[in-house]
This record gives C-alpha cells, sequence and structure tokens, in this order.
C-alpha cells in the first residue's frame, strides 16, 4: 500500500491525498509536480528513476488506509540528476 506522503521534499508543498500534482517514484519519494519539471526533469534525486503521476486514493478508504503524516524534507536543497543544486 502506498504511504502518500504528504509534502514534496524538494519544496515542502501540502500533497494530500487527493493531490493531482503529486509525483512518486518506485521508492515512494514524492514530490510536485513544478519541482518535478522544472527542478528535477522528471527524475528523482534519491534513486535516479523516473517520477510519475502517485495515484489518489478515494475519500472513502482514507480512513481504514490514512495516509503519512510524516513529512520529509531536503533542507540543503533537491539535486537533480545532472548533480546540480536544485533551488527550493
Amino acid at each position: 500500500m502506498l504511504e502518500l506522503r504528504p509534502n514534496c521534499e524538494c519544496c515542502d508543498r501540502d500533497l494530500p491525498p487527493n493531490a493531482e500534482g503529486a509525483m512518486i517514484c518506485t521508492f515512494e519519494c514524492t514530490f510536485c509536480a513544478d519541482c518535478t519539471t522544472e527542478k528535477l526533469g522528471g527524475c528523482c534525486p534519491n534513486c535516479g528513476g523516473n517520477l510519475v503521476v502517485r495515484p489518489v486514493r478515494p475519500a472513502s478508504r482514507l480512513a481504514a488506509h490514512p495516509p503519512s503524516t510524516k513529512r520529509i524534507r531536503h533542507l540543503d536543497g533537491c539535486v537533480s540528476q545532472g548533480g546540480e543544486q536544485a533551488a527550493s
């Protein structure tokens, strides 16, 4: 089951379970669509995998399968696959 992390790891934007702009990699690293395209070039800065649209969990399933509340943030900014620091 996906964790549905609550924020973008790059800019800390809130990404609720119904956010259509949430992107994830296979390790569930989570980023907003803006950071994914403008800063990261579609690649996860943590594992190098591609970032894809995160599925939306239906509201009727949230009580039984709540999203994660643990916020993950890279305080030193995100680093794209090219190695350059992405401003946050």
